[in-house]
Parts: structure tokens; C-alpha cells; sequence
């Protein structure tokens, strides 16, 4: 007897490739050939995202991972490989510049991290960048995902209640005896002692952003 197997039409097509110089637009964004190419499976800091260096001092990560993909790529054509299409019509591909994965540069290099929502190919080059404090893992910082949220529940003017701690919001808004109000990121010198009191004021933020944006200060240390 013989056995016939029906092959699907799609599974004889062959991947989408988009090739090209490629502009960086973010620091999980391209512009190849005119299109928009999501990096697949990454999730780089936010437009003004800011994170915190071992002394808890403020700097712009976004800014810098873009920074860091452009000086990568160094102009040179990138082949991306289309694994989806977003809700905003942008090519999500996993890119490589010379057979180099440009994903997991950036992830393993520590100027983007593993969005595991959508995939866990990137995980071990997240393990790898935390193990060596590269670049966002050096200090303090907040996941994309959850700054995103963050903004999101500030454009909605959900900021004028304390937050309970999760995981996206664990920034301590302090308010000392003088009335000094201080803000302490996890990881700095004071963070685990710090006990936030809502009846009193104090209350937890989402961002160092919008920490500064409702009156308080950086902690020091």
C-alpha cells in the first residue's frame, strides 16, 4: 500500500528575504530597502528611556543602543529573513550582517534583551550580557515591555496614586524627615531598606522619568 502525503502550499514556499543597506530607526528597528524590519524575538530601551549606571546616575540607553546597532552594521548590507508581520505592517526578521545574527549581537552585547513574549531563541545571550553587566545590565534598568506600560498608564493619568510594587514598578519615592523627596532605583546602596509608606506620600514609579516628573530627586547612592 502506498502511503501519499499532502504537502501544504506554504510549507514549499520559500522564506522572505529582505536585503540592503539598512538605517537604524531604534535599537530594535531597521529601515532596509524602504521597509520596516522589526528585529525578531529582541526588545531594545525606549525613545527617552533612560537607565541607571552602578551609581544609580541617569543615562540615555535608548539612545546609546541605537548608537551601538548603527556602529555595528557600519553600513554594510544586512539580509533579513521574515518570520512575521506586526500589527503595524512591519516586517519582523531576524537579521544578519556577514552570517552574524544581528538579534542576538544585540541581546548578547547587552544593549537589548530577550522579548521573550514572542521568543526564548535569545535567552542565553540575555544570560551571557547579565553575567557581565554589559551595557544595560550594569545598573538598574526597567524591561521595555514594562516602561511601555508605564508610559501607557501615565498617558491615561494613572500617576496620581501610589502603585503597589510589580515587577515593572519598583522605583522607591521616598520622602526623607526634612521632607526631601528621593528616589531609590533596586540595586543602589539604600533601596532594600527603604520602606515606602502610601498614607504618607511616598509611593512606588514605574521610570526614573516619571519619578522626576512628580518632584523627586535621584538617591546619590
Amino acid at each position: 500500500m502506498f502511503v501519499v502525503f499532502v504537502i501544504p502550499p506554504w510549507a514549499l514556499a520559500a522564506p522572505i528575504e529582505i536585503a540592503g543597506r539598512a538605517t537604524v530607526v531604534d535599537g530594535d528597528t531597521l529601515a532596509v530597502n524602504q521597509k520596516r524590519v522589526r528585529l525578531w524575538g529582541i526588545d531594545a530601551p525606549e525613545s527617552a528611556q533612560q537607565c541607571a549606571d552602578p551609581q544609580g546616575r541617569s543615562w540615555p540607553c535608548e539612545r546609546r543602543a541605537a548608537n551601538a546597532l548603527d556602529g555595528h552594521l557600519q553600513g554594510r548590507t544586512v539580509r533579513c529573513v521574515q518570520r512575521d508581520v506586526d500589527r503595524y505592517g512591519r516586517s519582523v526578521a531576524e537579521c544578519f550582517v556577514q552570517g552574524e545574527s544581528v538579534n542576538a549581537w544585540m541581546v548578547r552585547s547587552g544593549w537589548a534583551v530577550a522579548y521573550r513574549e514572542y521568543a526564548t531563541a535569545y535567552v542565553g545571550a540575555e544570560q551571557q550580557a547579565k553575567a557581565g553587566k554589559r551595557n544595560l545590565w550594569q545598573g538598574a534598568f526597567q524591561m521595555p515591555a514594562d516602561y511601555r506600560r508605564a508610559q501607557r498608564a501615565v498617558h491615561a493619568g494613572a500617576t496620581g496614586t501610589a502603585r503597589a510594587p510589580t515587577s515593572g514598578c519598583r522605583i522607591k519615592g521616598n520622602i526623607s524627615s526634612a521632607g526631601a523627596k528621593i528616589f531609590h532605583m533596586p540595586g543602589q546602596r539604600d533601596y532594600a531598606q527603604t520602606r515606602i509608606q502610601p498614607e504618607s506620600g511616598e509611593r512606588y514609579f514605574c521610570s526614573a522619568d516619571e519619578a522626576r516628573a512628580a518632584g523627586w530627586r535621584a538617591a546619590k547612592r
